[in-house]
């Protein structure tokens, strides 16, 4: 339950068993390569050593032409796995081997080549569908589309707008050019479409009358014959494309039966991927390889045990304090606070050399779950829902995480709900009291109830806050006794404890308490003792009027930081009331049908849809919500009184498959 320790190795292999023994560190999993450093360079020669060249270009471009190809496959025939189904297992040397990956990439070209054949006919097809559409209006004029007249004559084809009186038209035609003539061939909803023939001299002319009216040309381009003719050509290519994108569809359909060789080869190259990446950091001679990286500290045996077997040089170190930043991060933590990985990952991983949060913040984080969200019916749920999908899925890491948070949020929302009597809301005793009026069974039993005793949640909820902050703060204490900061301890962390302290001896004091009135004298001298080192340690370090201008600053920010921080701590009060009342006006609205028409078949039938229907809507909207604000505590609240940032995830060279998963040693 900790950041594990890391350790910065450094090797010198034979090149000839360079393939061998990255094979091996990929096996084993614990070994971030990185660049080696310029003290090899500088005591050797850099003209000696050489970065090793690999194919990660082409590997690559190999990785996405299959999972390109799988997402095709995933579009034209889509998986019928079962729900929730495991990935494939295989062996270490399954994943290694690289059988099956050029037969997969011929596949995966085939459909590729299928599916770009599919783009160009579908875009023909939509090219050949505006030609015909073009021509239907069009099939009564049997002149050549590619004629526009005879030698004396011209003929001009286009449409007016359908408002456009054709007969003034003629009229206006009739002013410029006595011998023009305007012929209507059809109309629709939107356009009359006509042709007009005039002598070739008087067609300047005509056209600017016919574009003052409105007027727009027919355009042709490239179709030869008449109308009917090009709409019979379109037509009989449309059959043909369309037999045409059939086969190809047929042919990518045919290869779903190869999916699970893509998914394996994919993953297969992915790992080629790795490797190459590895290998562009070693550096070398013409017969000797150089590797640095890290490794966590328990593995050193492992990888020792692997380096006995080649010709190699290799030593281990601990890192320096100015390497902190560049080592990576790994968390070791039990399958309790394991789960909060996820939590942890999202915020940032915390710098080598810190503090893993993960085991302080689970029983905080899981517990305001529980808190925030309140009801059995709504643990029930979530606790179903991680068992089923550990035990169909089988998930490893990211996913088990999310999955194991999810269960003990289940159990805790559970148990909150037992405390508060919640199993959807109120729904039996809604239930209840619609069989029998006349009952007076107040509900399930519960130790209290948001709605009623909404003030002691809120107490409840900012004690919890206080003893929250305290945690953090008790961390902070402790990282800063270890750095041998332990003035700053004191005089931050330590003052602020006097202060508080003396306000619970003073609170203490009063009538409504004890009534003892010499412990708010003791509780007022403890909190001017407080109140004075945190003073006395704000400005000590500065000079002249500068003490001045920190103790100030220092009672701003402690009294309007620590408000808001403890005040922050009634959002869990907030949405356990929220998701309560929100449940019981579902509840409440389901079963009116039921009180004013009796209960029958359609009054259930309208009962069950309203309760499901509400309930989804905001099971949903808490678990989200809940999630959202209680990381929100964690992550400003708690973290902020101790939590360093800015950690590197530890990134080994190993499988990771996207579609399968290597079996354990």
């Amino acid at each position: 339950m900790a950041i594990l320790k890391m350790k910065k190795l450094r090797l010198i292999a034979v090149r000839s068993k360079k393939k061998e023994l990255l094979r091996e560190l990929t096996k084993l999993g614990c070994v971030e390569f990185s660049e080696v450093g310029s003290d090899i360079r500088e005591a050797d020669g850099e003209e000696l050593l050489r970065s090793e060249g690999s194919d990660i270009l082409r590997f690559r471009s190999e990785h996405n032409s299959l999972t390109h190809a799988i997402a095709l496959l995933n579009r034209y025939v889509p998986a019928k796995g079962k729900l929730l189904s495991a990935k494939p297992e295989f062996d270490v040397d399954a994943m290694l081997s690289g059988n099956g990956i050029t037969a997969a990439l011929n596949v995966a070209n085939a459909i590729e080549s299928a599916d770009d054949r599919i783009k160009r006919i579908s875009a023909e097809q939509s090219r050949q569908r505006a030609i015909a559409e073009s021509m239907r209006p069009w099939l009564s004029f049997l002149m050549p589309l590619e004629k526009d007249g005879t030698e004396r004559c011209s003929v001009v084809l286009g449409s007016f707008p359908i408002r456009t009186e054709l007969n003034s038209v003629s009229e206006r035609l009739a002013e410029v050019c006595e011998e023009a003539e305007l012929f209507s061939v059809s109309d629709d909803k939107s356009q009359h479409y006509v042709y007009v023939i005039c002598m070739r001299e008087e067609l300047p002319a005509v056209q600017e009358c016919l574009r003052s009216c409105g007027f727009t040309p027919a355009a042709f381009s490239g179709l030869k014959g008449s109308a009917r003719e090009c709409l019979g050509r379109a037509e009989e290519t449309l059959k043909a494309l369309e037999k045409e994108k059939a086969a190809c569809e047929e042919l990518i359909v045919g290869e779903a039966v190869h999916c699970d060789e893509m998914k394996l080869a994919a993953d297969k190259v992915n790992t080629r991927i790795f490797m190459a990446e590895a290998e562009d950091k070693l550096c070398g001679t013409d017969s000797t390889i150089v590797m640095e990286g890290w490794m966590p500290a328990e593995s050193e045996e492992a990888l020792e045990r692997v380096f006995e077997k080649y010709d190699c040089a290799w030593e281990s170190r601990d890192p320096t304090e100015e390497e902190y930043p560049e080592v990576p991060v790994k968390l070791k933590n039990n399958k309790f606070t394991n789960a909060l990985n996820m939590v942890t990952n999202m915020y940032s991983l915390p710098a080598y050399g810190t503090v893993d949060p993960n085991p302080l913040m689970a029983p905080f984080f899981i517990l305001f779950y529980g808190l925030m969200m309140a009801d059995m019916g709504y643990g029930l749920i979530m606790i179903a829902a991680a068992l089923v999908a550990m035990r169909k899925m089988k998930p490893r890491e990211g996913n088990l995480a999310f999955c194991q948070l999810l269960l003990y949020g289940g159990i805790a929302t559970f148990l909150m709900g037992v405390l508060t009597g919640g199993l959807f809301s109120d729904i039996p005793y809604q239930l209840v009291h619609l069989f029998d009026p006349e009952s007076t069974w107040p509900g399930l039993w519960h130790l209290f109830s948001p709605e009623t005793d909404s003030e002691m949640v809120l107490y409840g909820s900012m004690v919890l806050g206080l003893l929250h902050l305290n945690t953090g703060m008790a961390v902070s204490f402790v990282q800063k006794t270890k750095h041998g900061d332990l003035a700053d301890a004191i005089w931050e962390e330590g003052s602020l404890w006097v202060i508080l302290l003396g306000a619970v001896i003073w609170a203490l004091g009063l009538e409504a308490v004890t009534g003892l009135a010499v412990l708010s004298t003791i509780g007022t001298a403890v909190l001017i003792v407080g109140a004075a080192m945190l003073l006395f340690g704000a400005g000590r370090n500065a000079k002249g009027f500068g003490k001045v201008t920190a103790a100030l600053g220092c009672i701003y920010n402690t009294a309007t930081g620590w408000f808001g921080d403890v005040l922050s701590y009634s959002r869990i009060m907030a949405l356990m009331l929220a998701g309560g009342v929100v449940g019981k006006v579902f509840n409440t609205v389901a079963i009116m049908p039921a009180q004013s028409s009796g209960v029958n078949v359609v009054t259930m039938i309208a009962f069950v849809v309203i309760f499901l229907l509400g309930h989804t809507m905001n099971f949903a909207l808490n678990l989200l919500g809940c999630f959202v604000h209680d990381l929100r505590l964690q992550c400003l609240e708690f973290f902020g009184k101790f939590y360093t940032d800015g950690g590197k995830p530890f990134r080994p060279l190993k499988f990771k498959g996207d579609y399968v998963e290597v079996k354990e040693n």
